[in-house]
């Protein structure tokens, strides 16, 4: 397994079509999360600014099998976690935590303070990741964004710590 930079062609398509793909399959999310997908995507690569955001892509012998995202957050101070995924055929070898921690190093050495990341509660195993590494719980909220009975998580991370 390797863990590089997203900066290839084709990084960031992939990272939509993963995530299109997987979370249908594995949840029943359509289009609307797609969408959600594409936005941030695109936002990342219309506003990319490299001294405070970064994206990386996981390999299995040359094969895209995961990512994770870093993006500023609502204030200077704050950094986001965005889209981690690690493809099943690659899952149980810890690398859905090494991505993560790829990601909060990053933060860190960019001088923020803070990071906060959005999910839903079907999404355990990420979420057995962020509390491992101290994130926790500020809010919740059902919603319908991607399906009936959703619960929205907001986590936050003090990087001092």
């Amino acid at each position: 397994m390797e863990i590089r930079k997203l900066d290839r062609p084709g990084d960031l398509g992939w990272v939509l079509q993963a995530h299109g793909e997987l979370y249908a399959a594995e949840y029943g999310w359509g289009l609307d999360y797609e969408g959600l997908v594409a936005r941030i995507v695109a936002d990342f690569a219309e506003n990319f600014d490299p001294s405070l955001e970064a994206g990386w892509i996981a390999e299995q012998d040359g094969v895209r099998v995961g990512s994770v995202f870093c993006v500023r957050g609502p204030d200077a101070a704050t950094a986001k976690l965005r889209l981690l995924l690690v493809d099943p055929a690659a899952r149980g070898r810890g690398l859905g935590g090494k991505l993560v921690d790829t990601c909060l190093d990053f933060a860190r050495a960019a001088g923020y303070k803070r990071m906060v990341l959005w999910t839903n509660d079907p999404l355990v195993a990420a979420r057995n990741i962020y509390l491992k590494r101290g994130f926790v719980l500020t809010s919740e909220e059902p919603h319908t964004l991607f399906g009936e009975g959703l619960l929205s998580q907001t986590y936050e991370l003090d990087l001092a710590e």
